[in-house]
């Protein structure tokens, strides 16, 4: 390899990743929750006042897809421009998966010349398509380890 090269290795976050996880908190239903104090409840689409796991993965790629574009559009828009990301796709029950799921970004253009519409249409998916973490691991696809660690206590002797 010559000094020009970089190796072929992943390069990961090397910020402190903060704590997620989730807690029963009654029957087919959890909380989400951060270690900065952020909370979700997360239950069946039948319950009230909560997201199920399939809306929480929509509103995932929403969010990641708004946080991505958001600088780029302030810079055209202002700081205060009203934005809206709509999303969504039907669950495929034999699959027990989504197997298309679409975002319209609701944005008012109308200050925009056409040319400058154009460019700002073309940086917003690509900003998205090469920094939108939540869309890149949808699309490209991710390996999911599940483990089950036994929380019972030791038995004493």
């Amino acid at each position: 390899m010559t000094s020009n090269e970089q190796p072929n290795t992943p390069v990961a976050d090397t910020t402190t990743p903060d704590e997620l996880w989730v807690e029963r908190t009654g029957t087919r239903t959890y909380t989400g929750r951060n270690s900065r104090g952020g909370e979700v409840k997360i239950a069946p689409l039948d319950t009230a006042d909560a997201f199920s796991p399939g809306e929480l993965l929509k509103i995932a790629l929403a969010g990641c897809t708004g946080l991505t574009a958001d600088e780029v559009i302030a810079r055209r828009l202002g700081a205060d421009f009203q934005a809206r990301i709509d999303v969504a796709g039907v669950k495929n029950l034999e699959l027990d998966r989504y197997p298309e799921l679409t975002e319209e970004f609701r944005l008012d253009l109308s200050s925009l010349a056409e040319k400058e519409r154009a460019k700002l249409l073309i940086i917003l998916r690509r900003a998205v398509e090469e920094h939108c973490t939540v869309s890149r691991t949808i699309t490209q696809g991710t390996v999911v380890q599940l483990q089950v660690v036994d929380t019972a206590p030791e038995p004493t002797s």
